[in-house]
């Protein structure tokens, strides 16, 4: 069974990707929000890990909204005119 070869994307186009600085990669990295692994002292991380992390902030993005909407809702809102 062949092993399939991930691609590893330097911080600069991980920042693309994500349309943010190196810099805002670099700490998501070091506090761990986003896998990447050191190789001769620079950062990469693998495409896929881009992609997960995208996946999981957009999940979470949906769950404040639903939050925040809860939130706002009238008693009404929830359980309709009595």
């Amino acid at each position: 069974m062949p092993i399939e070869a991930r691609r590893f994307l330097a911080v600069a186009d991980v920042a693309e990707v994500l349309g943010t600085t190196p810099a805002a990669v670099v700490e998501l990295l070091e506090a761990g929000e986003l896998r990447g692994v050191r190789v001769g002292g620079a950062w990469r991380v693998a495409d896929d890990e881009v992609q997960s992390w995208v996946d999981r902030e957009l999940e979470l993005e949906r769950r404040r909204g639903l939050w925040r909407q809860a939130q706002s809702a009238s008693i009404a809102d929830l359980f309709g005119q009595r």
